[in-house]
């Protein structure tokens, strides 16, 4: 028997034999205990990703703000808050979750392009740390909030560098094509009207260039476009506390090799340092690179559907987890390796792994060469960061449980839902 193996892009999970484990777990017994789907996390995988970029940080002032919108369960907001993390949010919902789980306001930015007023006056009663302001008109709008409640407004204008991070357009958020951000040649004019209004102080600068990035030069692109215009600032008199760089670190789920966070960070401060700006507090987004390949998905096999391949058939492999428990496959054509929790003997057959949902764009996996019975369960891996945060109910479908794994103990921290939680909110017309 081969000795056991970790899976590519993801070393707290092992091919033990047969047997599929993370952090040491049966992945077969849990998804038995709990029920499928289920989705399946490691705390200690979560460290282990943010000590990377805690490392290259140490002795300097940072701020780690974990994005959130990858994985928003409480418990794995605790973790990074324990972890003394700071948040990145993008609505009033991500920052009750956040202080729900213990997570301290004043650590927490607040981006996003279409924040509300009713947003922006929760946020400055809760006394977030800064707001990553993304649009002149928002820059009026938190003015005039701002005022009315009493408080001076700290602000962090995102600005769009226009450089290609090389991911897919869904995920692209750097470019002048994209919604997001002020446009790089108009953020100094922007810079001089925030500080001219009486609501806002400002003390920062942010951006974010897109999403599963797999190469340190879009970053290091933007570095160069975001330091000149701090001198530009600066020029202007307005001096800034902080640099943040946003997120977007990719990780591995097929072949890709993204830099390690420590690579990244350190070619990043490299450059900081060289332009005279190392006495800055720098801050960090990180989202997926954190959670996703800490993450499987558990689904059982329903149904086995062989086509005629001899007159371009395919074979279907119909499992109970489906495009509302796991959007990224249908959304953005997202390849995400499948792997049996026992594996079997025979030959293998190419099958498409489909769901239950009445789409046909409700697959998991096309053309995955398996060896699989009805009744096995398979893992979805990579499956940590944009998995439960994007479920939906559709064909009223309870989402999936969710379980963490620390260490030797197993946690059940999101409950399956019950059909009749579903429409507990809705009411029958009268007579």
């Amino acid at each position: 028997m081969s000795a056991p193996a970790a899976l590519p892009g993801a070393p707290h999970l092992v091919r033990d034999g047969a047997v599929l484990r993370l952090d040491g777990h049966d992945l077969a017994a849990l998804g038995r205990r709990f029920g499928t789907p289920l989705y399946v996390y490691s705390r200690r995988a979560m460290l282990d990703a943010l000590a990377g970029y805690q490392r290259a940080l140490q002795g300097r002032r940072h701020l780690v703000c974990y994005a959130m919108k990858a994985n928003s369960n409480l418990a794995v907001l605790q973790t990074f808050a324990q972890a003394g993390c700071g948040f990145d949010i993008v609505s009033g919902g991500e920052l009750d979750r956040v202080l729900a789980a213990g997570g301290d306001a004043a650590k927490v930015v607040f981006s996003g392009v279409g924040k509300t007023a009713a947003e922006m006056r929760q946020a400055l009663v809760a006394g977030v740390r800064c707001f990553n302001v993304e649009s002149e008109g928002e820059l009026e709008r938190l003015d005039e909030v701002a005022r009315a409640t009493g408080v001076r407004a700290p602000v962090s204008l995102r600005v769009n560098p226009d450089v290609d991070a090389g991911t897919h357009p869904y995920i692209s958020t750097g470019l002048k094509g994209n919604k997001f951000g002020i446009a790089h040649a108009d953020a100094l004019a922007a810079y001089r009207r925030a500080a001219a209004l009486p609501g806002l102080r400002v003390v920062g600068i942010d951006c974010h260039i897109g999403s599963q990035i797999t190469q340190v030069e879009p970053y290091l692109d933007t570095a160069e476009r975001m330091l000149d215009l701090v001198v530009q600032v600066e020029a202007a008199g307005i001096a800034l506390e902080h640099i943040d760089f946003g997120g977007g670190l990719g990780i591995t789920y097929t072949d890709e090799a993204p830099p390690p966070a420590e690579t990244l960070v350190r070619r990043l401060l490299e450059r900081v340092d060289a332009r005279g700006f190392g006495d800055r507090e720098i801050l960090f987004e990180p989202g997926r690179s954190l959670v996703g390949n800490a993450g499987v998905l558990l689904t059982e096999v329903q149904y086995l559907k062989p086509g005629r391949t001899d007159e371009g058939g395919r074979n279907f492999c119909i499992v109970d987890a489906a495009m509302n428990d796991l959007m990224r496959p249908a959304m953005y054509q997202a390849w995400m390796r499948i792997e049996p929790c026992r594996q079997r003997d025979g030959v293998p057959l190419r099958w498409d792994i489909v769901g239950p949902v009445c789409e046909s764009g409700d697959w998991l996996g096309r053309e995955r060469d398996l060896v699989v019975q009805a009744g096995d369960l398979l893992a979805v891996l990579s499956a940590g960061a944009y998995g439960m945060t994007m479920a939906s109910n559709y064909n009223t479908r309870p989402r999936a449980a969710e379980v963490l794994l620390d260490g030797t103990q197993v946690h059940l921290v999101r409950e399956r839902e019950s059909t009749a939680e579903l429409f507990a909110r809705e009411r029958l017309l009268p007579g």
